[in-house]
């Protein structure tokens, strides 16, 4: 006969994964926990199922710990175009608002499902973006899908689903975008798969948004049954990032038994078509995630990436009235774009600006997706002091944003001529490297990367980071590359 599990670690257990994997284990699901903790144990090579809860309480986890306990705790329960009516709404009107915002500008789109489980969600996003966008290769549109499990993502990047996975919207109803395997099975077509970008993301670490997870500047979040797994003061912490993850304007999109008033008070609440939709308005307050991290000195420039919403308007920078950058990176912080340049001096040209005024400009104006705006602005900048190796790496985030991959190379580059010890260049020459296929040249930047990371302690935070310390990103690293656990 099996022996119970101690009441007293079940709630040590149930404190831990809370805190680590955001999963709440009220009394009531104990039972649940003790299965899955059994597992946990089994792979982790325990006998003794208290003997590894002690140890799990008691370790310092690492990413391929916490992966094990995703595999067993998490509910991958999905399917195919769950809730007709939304991606009906999405498609007869978030998608044609979306198009026609951007159609004679700056042709982008970006979406992420995060909690995207196997994957179904994230290529039920790529089919209908298909359907309203025939000429998708003239836009830019990124599709990311994150999730804490790596098995479920095992599956997802295989892209073949059984006929449950289509329970609710038959496969015939979409059969141009599968083809039939043997077994009932149907598999998405690479055109499709090749829409979705899948990465490791816990919801409950402070690395979102930030662009070394590609989580900013978001016109639509999808974030359905992830949250009521959540405690309600972990639930408010998460739609906080969520909201900061979104441009001004964007969607965050829930399941209906998710939707409250209370923790979702910030956006502005759409009732369309039978969905109940969340807005986030150009007046929402944007929450500061990094309240703890030092506000960077004078001399630097922190590197925040564009984001998405808001088209370019003005044919030139102006150069900022000198003395309020203190007030402007106040505002900046709070994520309260719109008053930034107010508050610099946008229309009050004197002609003393200096460059750490004109570069939080220029991340003020790419936040907002005016990129035309933000890479004269990062360019007058670099005019100002040549020799800041912060300000090519942040010129390079523009150039990335605005597709020119080589220029965005030679900036990094230059960043690296100034400064040799400069950790993000490298993982962004890396990760621009893996993008053209140059696998040997991607493997030594990042090899670089760790040996510098390896000079940082963990709390220490990155420069041009936005916040993010060397033991998050050695976290974020190990997650691309996971190996197997170890006690």
């Amino acid at each position: 006969m099996t022996q119970a599990v101690p009441h007293v670690l079940l709630a040590q257990l149930s404190d831990l994964i809370a805190a680590r994997l955001g999963l709440h284990f009220p009394t009531a699901r104990w039972r649940a926990l003790e299965r899955g903790i059994r597992a946990v144990a089994r792979e982790l090579e325990f006998s003794d199922v208290a003997a590894c809860i002690r140890w799990l309480v008691s370790t310092p986890l690492t990413q391929q710990h916490i992966a094990v306990l995703a595999t067993h705790l998490t509910i991958g329960e999905t399917y195919f175009f769950r809730d007709p009516l939304l991606f009906r709404t999405l498609e007869e009107e978030i998608l044609p608002a979306l198009i026609r915002a951007r159609q004679g500008n700056t042709r982008r789109l970006r979406f992420w499902s995060a909690g995207c489980a196997t994957g179904e969600e994230p290529y039920s996003i790529a089919i209908s973006i298909s359907k309203v966008i025939p000429d998708r290769q003239d836009w830019d549109i990124t599709l990311l899908a994150t999730d804490i499990n790596p098995r479920f993502q095992q599956t997802a990047l295989a892209g073949v689903y059984r006929a449950w996975s289509f329970r609710e919207t038959p496969l015939r109803a979409n059969a141009p975008y599968f083809s039939s395997r043997a077994g009932g099975h149907a598999a998405v077509p690479s055109a499709i798969r090749k829409m979705v970008t899948f990465a490791y993301l816990n919801l409950v670490d402070d690395v979102y948004p930030s662009p070394l997870t590609n989580t900013v500047g978001m016109d639509v979040i999808f974030c359905r049954n992830v949250l009521m797994y959540m405690a309600p003061e972990q639930a408010k912490r998460v739609i906080l990032r969520l909201s900061q993850a979104l441009a001004d304007g964007g969607w965050l999109i829930v399941s209906p038994s998710e939707v409250s008033h209370t923790l979702f008070a910030s956006f502005q609440m759409i009732a369309s078509s039978g969905v109940i939709l969340y807005r986030k308005t150009s007046h929402t307050p944007s929450p500061v995630i990094n309240g703890n991290a030092p506000a960077p000195p004078r001399h630097a420039v922190t590197c925040h990436p564009p984001g998405l919403g808001v088209p370019d308007q003005a044919p030139h920078p102006m150069p900022p009235k000198p003395g309020s950058y203190d007030d402007a990176l106040t505002l900046y912080q709070q994520g309260r774009y719109a008053e930034v340049a107010e508050a610099i001096g946008e229309s009050g040209a004197d002609g003393n600006a200096d460059a750490p005024a004109l570069a939080l400009l220029a991340r003020t104006w790419a936040n907002q997706g005016r990129l035309a705006q933000a890479r004269r602005g990062c360019e007058q900048a670099i005019v100002a002091d040549r020799l800041n190796a912060g300000l090519h790496y942040l010129y390079a985030t523009i150039l990335q944003e605005q597709g020119a991959l080589g220029d965005a190379v030679v900036e990094l580059r230059r960043a690296l001529y100034l400064d040799q010890y400069f950790v993000l260049a490298y993982l962004a020459l890396g990760s621009l490297a893996l993008q053209r296929g140059a696998r040997d040249e991607a493997r030594k930047h990042f090899e670089t990367m760790r040996t510098l990371l390896g000079t940082y302690q963990p709390e220490e935070i990155l420069p041009e980071s936005g916040g993010i310390t060397a033991g998050r990103l050695r976290a974020i690293i190990a997650s691309m590359y996971p190996g197997p656990p170890t006690r």
